[in-house]
């Protein structure tokens, strides 16, 4: 069959909304950039309110282990966390360790992350890659520590919808930037 001007603009246009019809049934399914942007968000104010809750002497473990169960899979699936101040025991694949470097206590190199305190994290991502239910996304994120000062870190998330609609992190890399020696 011979295509004809008006045959292959017919054609375009049938498989342009083909695409689109099937790019938004997947993404009312799946996970939204929305989504995405809130948890990071929701995830910072959480490390800013266990420094809080330590200052104010309250119980920052509790306020941990909250963050931890409401932010990480622990306990549904396999989770891979690589700390920025972790160089001894890197990696955090339990609820436990995860719990030891926010608020220190297990791992002899953990002297509690999130109780520093910070009063504010500040995102700036570089972009982020949505597939279905899974989503991974990374730039950098500053903690705004109480003199004024930022801490810039570098972070990798991968985040899932789970079967229980929740939105969870998978995977969270993050390290200080390079410096040149």
């Amino acid at each position: 069959m011979k295509m004809t001007p008006m045959l292959t603009a017919a054609l375009v246009l049938t498989c342009a909304a083909a695409t689109a019809q099937a790019g938004s049934t997947s993404a009312a399914q799946g996970l939204t950039l929305p989504e995405v942007t809130e948890l990071k968000r929701a995830w910072g104010d959480g490390i800013v309110n266990i420094g809080a809750v330590h200052t104010q002497g309250g119980d920052y473990r509790q306020a941990a282990k909250d963050h931890i169960l409401n932010f990480y899979a622990y306990g549904e699936r396999p989770v891979l966390f690589k700390p920025t101040l972790a160089s001894v025991d890197q990696f955090r694949g339990t609820f436990d360790e995860a719990m030891s470097y926010f608020v220190g206590g297990d791992l002899a190199e953990d002297s509690g992350f999130a109780i520093a305190p910070y009063t504010d994290v500040r995102w700036e991502s570089e972009g982020s890659v949505i597939s279905g239910d899974t989503a991974m996304t990374m730039g950098n994120y500053f903690f705004m520590q109480a003199d004024g000062n930022e801490v810039k870190v570098e972070y990798t998330f991968g985040i899932e919808k789970l079967d229980n609609g929740e939105t969870k992190i998978v995977l969270h890399h993050s390290s200080l930037p390079f410096v040149p020696g």
